[in-house]
């Protein structure tokens, strides 16, 4: 097998499938790449047997075959070769040959028939959504999720499809993340699925922020999106996501505003006196002000005031200022409303002006 690659026409596609490739494999072909060409067409496929992503590449490919090669290597050595080059590639038995110009490099090679590959899918619904839409909903939510909790249907994202629209939902049982765009998906029933956390990091990068369209499909334990050169497949977490709804305080009748980038960057200060195991800030509201304390077990203190938009009754509370900051991280608005009950109920934190996300905020103990 002979086949020419320019080096840009490769280095993008292993760029964006190098993401299911694991560093730490219990298999040694999971950390390959798979080249398989066929009809002229050449495409490069990475799986840890849980997600697996397959992009097309441009090349000069007369002849069909398959094989794989490991793909770290084969990046590095993409990354270090010089913009314009082309790449020789030369298949010989359980050796493939990189020529470029003066450099040459031999990797080892897996035989193509081991590389495994995730089960067909049998589409049970199908729908198609703006790339931008669809990253934006992830950027707002997965900060939320939990990570190697025990209770495994926290370690991802809910999605809920409806006719109106696509809401994802994610907690890790301190706080929980909500985001819901209201358009026609066209989905003909309405249904829950529960992405994997590893998914949901690795589309929230390779989705596009431009305008083209994503397109997706359901089966019974697989989540499919395919935009433009790229195949992205994930398992599904087969478990029932908690009744979300029920942790969403209806009763806050103490309403606070304030200006988010001035709220973020004193929390980020206090924070740095606040404990380093627990993280605990103290707000005291009154009437049009705000003050944030923090100490530690070295009797170090920190304390600032805000002036703020609450004319409710006095009020004490502590927060995990890392969960606090987060949500004020993903908020777009220049005002951030939080809504409180008193100091032992969760606060509702959500955009002024957007109504399409909002997030809820355990208190602490202090």
């Amino acid at each position: 097998m002979k086949t020419t690659i320019k080096r840009q026409d490769l280095l993008g596609p292993l760029q964006q499938i190098i993401g299911a490739v694991e560093r730490r494999q219990t298999l040694p072909i999971l950390g390959n790449v798979l080249f398989k060409s066929s009809g002229g067409d050449l495409t490069l496929s990475a799986t840890d047997l849980e997600i697996e992503m397959v992009a097309r590449v441009k090349a000069d490919s007369p002849a069909d075959f398959q094989t794989t090669i490991p793909a770290r290597k084969l990046l590095d050595i993409c990354k270090a070769l010089p913009d314009g080059a082309e790449i020789n590639f030369n298949l010989e038995e359980t050796r493939v040959s990189l020529i470029s110009a003066r450099s040459r490099f031999t990797l080892a090679t897996l035989p193509a028939q081991d590389f495994p590959s995730l089960d067909e899918i049998a589409v049970q619904q199908a729908f198609t959504i703006p790339q931008m839409v669809l990253k934006g909903l992830f950027d707002k939510t997965s900060f939320a999720m939990a990570q190697q909790d025990v209770r495994y249907y926290l370690n991802g994202i809910l999605m809920e499809l409806e006719s109106g629209g696509i809401k994802l939902v994610a907690t890790d049982g301190h706080r929980l993340a909500l985001s819901h765009a209201s358009l026609d998906i066209g989905v003909s029933e309405d249904r829950q699925i529960i992405i994997p956390r590893k998914a949901v990091l690795e589309l929230s990068r390779l989705l596009d922020s431009g305008d083209s369209h994503a397109s997706c499909e359901l089966s019974q334990n697989h989540f499919r999106v395919e935009t433009g050169s790229l195949i992205f497949t994930t398992k599904l977490i087969d478990g029932k996501f908690p009744d979300y709804q029920r942790v969403i305080p209806v009763d806050g009748n103490k309403t606070m505003q304030v200006d988010r980038e001035t709220l973020k960057q004193s929390m980020s200060r206090i924070a740095i006196l606040s404990n380093e195991k627990y993280r605990g800030i103290r707000l005291t509201l009154s009437s049009g002000n705000l003050s944030i304390q923090a100490n530690n077990p070295d009797q170090e203190e920190a304390e600032e005031e805000l002036q703020v938009e609450y004319d409710e009754s006095d009020m004490e509370i502590g927060f995990n200022v890392t969960y606090l900051i987060d949500v004020l991280n993903v908020l777009g608005s220049e005002k951030v409303q939080i809504k409180l009950k008193d100091s032992n109920s969760s606060a509702i934190m959500s955009d002024r002006e957007d109504e399409s996300s909002l997030y809820v905020v355990m208190p602490m103990r202090l």
